[in-house]
């Protein structure tokens, strides 16, 4: 069965006349008959009844019509897509991005990428860590932004970007007087548990003793609730040093150790790039990231750097 013989049939079957399906198809009867007889060999009887000037769908044409329909439509429209994709027309790209990385460090590069391909359909999906990089391999997404201090063998991880983890705590606090807190200086301190912080696997990564023990009092997803809830004196959080946005908290890095970590580029070993993957890998790769800094609120927080 090939694809012209279904479309001459449907044509008949549209038109129920052979000289009008023919012209519609632009060719000849001759050619458009014999296509239309091979096909009905092929599927072991008449298509159509043809009864001097009145033609008409047999029993088993009219068992075939919509099976014949759907495939012809759907042939349609993947020749359809694969034309845009080949024109760039349109060009898709899921990225998923690790949840704990600001928004406002990537709309830089969004925009650079955006110039690059004029008709980028970008999907973004936000999830913690290792649930993204469940997404990638099973296909879900094109490529991801991810931190974390080791990947499955079958994804190839460029990095990007390193940035440090510091503690947040409210004004007033004893770690404000502080140029930069020694982690076991958290123990015994009230803490506010983001779900999806992904700085255990850090630390754990280090393989050095742990010395402090927090008081776990509030365990949430939201970002902004956790620094809402730390600026209001609730406690203190550790986080990525370009997370923190909100006016009124205090940050200061981490040592004793230092803890980092750094954002990669995730895609999967072996998958083939489209033209517009491609692209964003490049990009990505030679994009300023210590140049896109996040964007604050009016009231500036404490820069650590400036005080150590």
């Amino acid at each position: 069965m090939e694809m012209h013989q279904i479309r001459y049939f449907l044509a008949v079957a549209d038109t129920l006349n052979f000289t009008r399906a023919a012209e519609q198809c632009n060719v000849t009867q001759p050619s458009l008959t014999r296509a239309i007889q091979k096909l009905e060999e092929e599927m072991g009887g008449l298509l159509f009844s043809r009864e001097h000037h009145n033609t008409h769908l047999t029993e088993l044409g009219r068992l075939v019509l919509p099976h014949l329909d759907s495939i012809y439509t759907t042939n349609t429209a993947v020749l359809a897509e694969a034309k845009q994709y080949r024109s760039m027309e349109r060009a898709p790209l899921k990225l998923g991005v690790m949840c704990t990385i600001t928004p406002t460090r990537l709309v830089g590069f969004f925009e650079q990428l955006r110039a690059r391909v004029p008709m980028l359909d970008l999907t973004i999906r936000d999830m913690p860590a290792k649930p993204l990089v469940e997404a990638l391999l099973a296909g879900e997404l094109d490529v991801a932004l991810v931190a974390l201090p080791s990947f499955p063998e079958r994804c190839t991880a460029r990095p990007l970007f390193t940035e440090r983890y510091l503690i947040a705590c409210p004004r007033g606090h004893r770690f404000e007087a502080m140029n930069a807190v020694p982690l076991a200086e958290l123990d015994g301190e009230d803490y506010l548990q983001r779900v999806h912080c992904e700085f255990r696997y850090h630390f754990e990564a280090l393989n050095v003793p742990k010395r402090h023990t927090v008081n776990v009092r509030y365990h949430s997803e939201r970002e902004d609730w956790v620094q809402a809830m730390i600026a209001a004196g609730m406690g203190c959080a550790v986080m990525p040093e370009n997370l923190a946005t909100l006016p009124g908290l205090v940050t200061r890095a981490i040592i004793e150790p230092e803890v980092t970590r750094t954002i990669h580029l995730v895609t999967v070993a072996g998958r083939r790039f489209t033209p517009v993957e491609q692209v964003a890998i490049r990009m990505a790769q030679t994009y300023r990231w210590d140049a896109a800094e996040p964007m604050r609120t009016a009231v500036v927080l404490e820069d650590v750097a400036a005080i150590e």
